[in-house]
């Protein structure tokens, strides 16, 4: 009696997990040669991106908020002198 052990079949899968590692590995030489292995991204640059991305977003809504207030206070304003002109019936 033969005992044949199935033959390993190569799926799909398997397939694009290695065509996608090879292409990740393809990826990380080329940064590291056009880019230079002091200029590579990292997790900590990334992160810091993100914090001044997100202190850049807290700044220009301030700027937003003060110039809404600013606006909203000449609109009050404006009022006031118009009702201030107006003679009371």
């Amino acid at each position: 009696m033969s005992i044949s052990e199935p033959t390993p079949s190569i799926g799909l899968t398997t397939i694009s997990r290695t065509v996608a590692s090879l292409a990740v590995g393809v990826v990380h030489t080329l940064e590291r040669a056009v880019v230079g292995e002091g200029r590579m991204r990292t997790a900590r640059g990334n992160a810091w991106e993100a914090v001044c991305a997100d202190r850049a977003r807290a700044d220009q809504r301030a700027e937003l908020d003060r110039l809404v207030a600013e606006l909203t206070a000449a609109r009050a304003a404006a009022r006031r002198q118009q009702r201030e002109r107006q003679p009371v019936a």
